[in-house]
């Protein structure tokens, strides 16, 4: 039992003593550091750094950060692309470019324009569109005349980059009703966007933004919104097949005989009309008598 003991007091003292040393060692300060710039304030996408909202943080060399800085002289003055949390390190990848400024101007890429759209409660949905989220442009008008009569989306997944003067979400997460949104779009849209603010009603849906597929679907007119489809596309013309060649076939010309005059007609023959009878009273005296004489037969032509 001693011995037991004994052995037993030994594996305990060697267990405390390894753990006390790697214990140690998780503990101790790692001596292999360098210093790079981290955020020290909570930064909003378009804010111009400043000394206040930077400090100066040490990092393990052992797990660079690549596009790291090392000094506060090199952010400052520099805007921010995406928001940022403190203690975050800043990376060039997070800002603007040297020199292009900070607000909404330096968060637009090279080749791409900022196109501000005109919207209400409606055409906004409701405030819900804040700058980051995705939409579809709607199109509402006439190819014609000034009247509503079809719709069409025309631009898909599009960037809002600010809502009114905000560039930013609120923090809340509350709608912002604006007047104003701003779509990042490359010049051939942004021309769009702008014939389409002139000669129709625009409006925005609200969309995923994790889905980034286009679908392009077919514009709507009016009269298919009772009939339950969407406008049909223009008749493909059928083929038409082509005459078969025409075989020139021989005309026999028939032999005509020289026409008979016909007999002459019969002379008419006269019809008999029968005399007409005529009564005649004769009165003498007292004594009445009737005589008959009979007319003169005539002979009348036949017609």
């Amino acid at each position: 039992m001693f011995l037991l003991a004994a052995i037993a007091f030994l594996v305990a003292i060697g267990v405390a003593a390894f753990t006390y040393q790697a214990l140690n060692n998780r503990l101790k300060p790692v001596e292999d550091t360098t210093q790079i710039v981290v955020a020290a304030l909570p930064v909003s996408v378009g804010a111009k750094l400043s000394d206040a909202d930077v400090r100066i943080a040490s990092w393990p060399k052992s797990s660079p950060i690549e596009g790291s800085f090392h000094s506060i002289s090199e952010v400052v003055g520099r805007g921010v692309l995406v928001p940022m949390i403190p203690n975050e390190p800043i990376l060039a990848t997070k800002l603007a470019a040297e020199g292009s400024g900070a607000g909404l101007m330096s968060t637009i890429p090279d080749g791409m324009r900022a196109v501000g759209v005109k919207v209400n409660d409606v055409i906004g949905v409701a405030g819900f569109v804040v700058p980051g989220s995705r939409v579809d442009v709607i199109l509402s008008g006439s190819p014609t005349s000034g009247n509503i009569e079809m719709a069409k989306v025309f631009l898909e997944n599009i960037q809002v980059l600010a809502a009114g003067q905000n560039v930013a979400n609120d923090d809340n997460g509350r709608p912002m009703n604006v007047q104003v949104v701003t779509l990042l779009v490359n010049p051939e849209q942004s021309e769009k966007l702008a014939l389409a603010s002139t000669d129709g009603r625009i409006q925005l849906a609200l969309r995923n933004p994790l889905d980034l597929e286009e679908t392009k679907p077919s514009a709507i007119r009016r009269e298919h919104l009772f009939a339950g489809g969407s406008v049909a596309p223009p008749p493909i013309p059928a083929a038409t097949a082509k005459p078969a060649p025409r075989v020139a076939k021989k005309v026999e010309t028939p032999v005509v005989a020289p026409p008979v005059a016909p007999p002459p007609p019969p002379p008419p023959t006269p019809v008999v009309v029968a005399p007409a009878k005529r009564e005649i009273q004769v009165i003498s005296g007292n004594k009445i008598e009737k005589l008959t004489f009979e007319g003169k037969k005539e002979e009348t032509p036949a017609p």
